[in-house]
């Protein structure tokens, strides 16, 4: 059996969000004890998949 080293590949992007989202996010990532980066990523993926099943799948 072969080891085999998987990578994800991310672009980066920067997005203007308001200071209250900034603060709301920020205590649920200490929370969960996750990077606010993944919190973000887990949530515009929840979002995504939970649009209107009138829309075509994006």
């Amino acid at each position: 059996m072969q080891f085999k080293i998987k990578k994800t590949e991310y672009v980066n992007k920067t997005f203007r969000i308001t200071k209250d989202l900034n603060e709301r996010l920020s205590r649920i990532a200490q929370k969960e004890n996750i990077s606010m980066n993944e919190l973000v990523v887990q949530c515009c993926e929840f979002a995504l998949s939970n649009l209107n099943d009138n829309k075509e799948n994006i």
